[in-house]
C-alpha cells in the first residue's frame, strides 16, 4: 500500500492533536493576542515543544475551555429591550 495515500487520507479525516499558536487561538474563538494573555495568566495551558516547534495540545485546550466561567446569564439585548419597552 502506498504510504503517501494513507498519510493524505489520515490528514484529511483526523483532526490534528497539536495546534500552532494561531490555530489554538482560532480553535477557541479568540485572537492570538488574547490567547497569549490567557496562557500567561493560566486560563489556557502552556505549549509543548516538539523539536523546534511550539504546539498546543487540542485536548488540553478543550479542558481549559470547559473550565472557563459561563458568565452571567443576563442577555444585554434583553436589558436594552426592557428599557425601551
Amino acid at each position: 500500500m502506498n504510504d503517501n495515500r494513507t498519510e493524505a487520507r489520515l490528514s484529511s479525516t483526523v483532526p490534528p492533536r497539536g495546534l500552532s499558536r494561531s490555530e489554538a487561538a482560532s480553535y477557541i474563538g479568540i485572537s492570538p493576542s488574547l490567547f497569549d494573555q490567557m496562557v500567561h495568566d493560566g486560563r489556557m495551558p502552556p505549549p509543548k515543544r516538539i523539536n523546534s516547534r511550539t504546539v498546543w495540545d487540542r485536548v488540553r485546550l478543550d479542558q481549559a475551555f470547559d473550565c472557563l466561567p459561563e458568565g452571567d446569564n443576563e442577555n444585554p439585548w434583553d436589558v436594552i429591550g426592557s428599557r425601551h419597552g
